[in-house]
């Protein structure tokens, strides 16, 4: 009970709610029809006794009336008396005990009422009388030297309580279950208005930072609109604030660095003529100013790799006519490249596609001893592009962390000419257009770099295993 109390709890919002006026209905109802009857049951029962003690005072009056008479006996005052058929009067004179019904004796008087009687005090109390609720009433009449008792079944108050009872307990029920049927009408029209949040929120995380939630009349939901559209317009300036940085930063050093190049090229003309501790100091410059290159290449397509300006530049494309074109490009052969029937057409920005295949064969080339395959397979609504290498594979542990930018790995896999966000940028781009990327282990040794596409016209996305 406790756990499935605990799993009540840990419901969604809408069920708790609903649980919540369910359980609400259930305690005012249950309370309402306990009050109900309890007051109920004491005023029937209260007048029921005014009933009979007021009918035992009039019967005791006749019967006195009647036993005053000389030579009138009890039978013949209680014959006289023409009771209720329903009830008895019994009257207990000089030892003796007379009775108006065959059933009921001086054996169903409790000797407590017996007592008070004999004292000389009238009394009332309730007691079963041949299985059957009933009052007694004593009533003590000196003058004639004699007890009146009064018997009045309460069989017919007992079934008018229990048929309250019933209805009171019908209409609890009928009210909590129309508590739970509020209680899901209520949730939904609560938590309606949550509904276009959800989906703004989630049109935000995949990219459409100019979407905003739409004005509201609600005074209760003013603030909490205002303020999500106050953090989303301050995340949208600082993300493209930062975007604008990097872009800037990019473009400004690419003057410099072009300079650079240029001036290291004049000199690589005279190396023939230079000492050789030169020509390792010219050749440890071009390297790094290569790798410099690289680096600001990559950090400027990173500030364009977002879903809106792929959303902007997206076309169909067959991916496996940029695959060998990509192979071509990176002086690679193309029967690396092993598609399957297709088609393996996708929707997205071609020169961000492009720069994923050629960074994966970049990476598969430096880091991985070489492309040993390009895999291209079309799936029911996904599109697969596969590149194994030939190195030493990446270690389990390390498998999400070669995608985080200028993340770098040592060994045989790392390389110093690395500029740590060619994967970064690999992942960017795939889940800009709706994929995903993931690495895992080639089953002939080596890594397996795995990237998931929409196929066109498909709306799914699919996160990486």
């Amino acid at each position: 009970m406790r756990g499935l109390w605990h799993a009540l709890l840990r419901g969604s919002l809408r069920r708790r709610v609903a649980l919540a006026f369910t359980l609400g209905g259930l305690a005012v109802c249950a309370l309402f029809a306990l009050l109900s009857y309890s007051v109920t049951r004491s005023y029937l029962l209260e007048q029921r006794e005014r009933t009979v003690l007021r009918q035992a005072y009039l019967d005791a009056s006749l019967l006195r009336a009647q036993l005053s008479a000389s030579g009138t006996s009890p039978a013949d005052a209680l014959a006289a008396l023409a009771p209720q058929r329903t009830g008895a009067v019994l009257v207990a004179q000089g030892g003796e005990w007379f009775s108006s019904s065959l059933e009921i004796g001086s054996d169903v008087v409790p000797a407590t009422l017996q007592r008070a009687a004999g004292e000389g005090t009238p009394a009332l109390m309730r007691a079963d009388v041949l299985g059957t609720p009933s009052l007694l009433v004593a009533i003590p009449v000196p003058a004639v030297e004699a007890v009146v008792y009064e018997v009045s079944p309460l069989a017919e108050l007992q079934t008018t309580l229990r048929t309250l009872a019933v209805v009171l307990g019908a209409g609890a029920a009928a009210a909590t279950l129309l508590a739970a049927v509020l209680g899901l009408r209520a949730s939904r029209a609560v938590l309606r208005p949550l509904d276009p949040m959800a989906g703004t929120a989630a049109a935000i995380a995949s990219g459409e930072l100019s979407r905003r939630l739409p004005r509201t009349d609600d005074p209760d939901l003013a603030t909490i609109v205002g303020s999500f559209n106050s953090m989303v317009d301050a995340l949208q300036q600082r993300i493209e604030r930062d975007t604008r940085f990097a872009a800037d930063v990019s473009h400004e050093l690419r003057s410099p660095l072009t300079t650079l190049v240029g001036s290291v090229d004049v000199l690589g003309t005279y190396r023939d003529q230079l000492p050789a501790r030169s020509v390792r100091a010219l050749d440890l410059v071009t390297a790094e100013l290569d790798r410099l290159r690289r680096l600001l290449e990559d950090l400027i397509e990173l500030s364009r790799a977002d879903p809106e300006a792929v959303r902007k530049a997206a076309r169909p494309l067959d991916l496996h006519e940029l695959a060998a074109a990509a192979l071509t490009d990176t002086g690679h052969t193309a029967a690396l490249l092993h598609p399957d029937a297709g088609p393996h057409v996708v929707e997205g920005d071609p020169r961000a596609l492009r720069g994923v295949v050629t960074n994966l064969l970049h990476n598969a080339e430096h880091h991985g001893g070489g492309v040993a395959a390009v895999l291209l397979e079309k799936t029911y609504d996904r599109v697969v592009l596969t590149v194994d290498d030939d190195g030493p594979g990446v270690p389990v542990p390390d498998r999400e962390r070669v995608f985080e930018r200028f993340a770098t790995l040592g060994g045989a896999r790392g390389s110093a000419s690395s500029t740590g966000l060619g994967l970064a940028l690999v992942r960017e781009t795939v889940e800009a257009h709706g994929g995903a990327v993931w690495c895992a282990g080639r089953p002939e040794g080596g890594a397996r770099f795995v990237v998931s596409l929409p196929a066109a016209g498909a709306v799914c996305t699919e996160a990486a295993p």
